[in-house]
């Protein structure tokens, strides 16, 4: 899956692969307060977050595999910091990272929109909710409050995982440091075309 890929390409995924695997870790707490507050749909609020590497991987790097390497390797390392789901979790990782990486093959990898950002990050979430249904035990729950959470998720994915993980990505880029990438080039063109006299 990697083999043409260039080695900077390989360090990025890796090291945005370990920032979220941390952060991700850090949002359960937050979940915990949520469902403390709400219920099971707590979670769902926020479950976005949980695909956002995904996104900007794939956003990034723009090559197969990107966006569910990165979900997967950020589970591992939230399981490696001490996620008390264990190694169920990867499994996990591995499903929502496929539900992304699904929008960007209906592509080719060859679209990276706001649209398809947003596609994928909905793509995450239902892959993830399929397998929380089997695992959580949804169906013990009321047809309706199962169909909110699925709304919500939803939501959360396009919003949490697509447009802030093109914010995130796109903000980075003006910086400069992703100028080696297609996103970093299409900055500064964007950059050059703003300072060019009308």
């Amino acid at each position: 899956m990697i083999e043409n890929w260039k080695l900077r390409e390989v360090i990025v995924l890796s090291v945005l692969a370990v920032v979220f695997g941390v952060v991700y870790l850090l949002f359960l707490q937050v979940g915990n307060v949520l469902v403390g507050l709400f219920g099971m749909i707590g979670y769902d609020l926020i479950f976005g977050i949980w695909f956002i590497v995904s996104i900007i991987a794939a956003y990034i790097i723009r090559k197969p595999g990107a966006a569910v390497l990165s979900e997967t390797i950020a589970a591992i390392i939230e399981v490696m910091l001490g996620n008390a789901v264990g190694p169920r979790l990867i499994l996990a990782g591995l499903i929502q990272g496929l539900g992304a990486e699904a929008v960007f093959a209906a592509t080719k990898w060859k679209s990276y929109s706001t649209w398809v950002l947003i596609t994928a990050g909905m793509g995450s979430s239902i892959t993830s909710f399929v397998w929380g249904y089997f695992l959580g035990g949804f169906s013990a729950l009321s047809p309706g409050y199962v169909a909110a959470m699925f709304f919500v998720r939803l939501l959360s994915g396009a919003l949490l995982a697509g447009l802030s993980g093109k914010y995130i990505s796109d903000s980075l880029a003006r910086t400069g440091a992703l100028n080696s990438f297609p996103l970093g080039k299409e900055a500064r063109k964007e950059k050059l075309a703003d300072e060019r006299p009308a």
